[in-house]
């Protein structure tokens, strides 16, 4: 099982950034994704979850402005970063799961670092 994930960066207060994920063909069809992050000195937290169905959720923190979406042709999900705020300064993490009421991590993938700075 290996996850991969891409497209962190240093970008300005408001710009964008879009991660993406490519996951081992036996485990992404059949589960759900997710994304979390980990600030500096903070608990990891759930960013965004999405079902094998299509189904999505999100963190309060990043309603509205950002948007996972998976590609089972490429084995891929992606995290969309729009108004980025200084607050959403964290290591970003893929993660294949279930859902059981809630999403139930499983697999981790390596960081990738965003950082929103002027």
């Amino acid at each position: 099982v290996q996850l991969q994930a891409s497209g962190g960066g240093l970008v300005q207060p408001g710009g964008s950034l879009r991660l993406s994920c490519v996951a081992s063909g036996s485990i992404f069809t059949r589960n759900a994704m997710a994304w979390y992050r980990q600030a500096p000195g903070k608990q990891r937290e759930l960013v965004a979850s999405i079902s094998s169905g299509d189904s999505r959720s999100y963190a309060d923190s990043v309603k509205g402005r950002f948007t996972i979406s998976r590609d089972n042709a490429k084995n891929t999900v992606y995290l969309q970063m729009n108004n980025l705020k200084p607050e959403d300064t964290a290591v970003y993490y893929c993660n294949a799961g279930f859902m059981f009421n809630d999403y139930r991590p499983m697999y981790w993938g390596q960081g990738t670092l965003v950082t929103v700075s002027s």
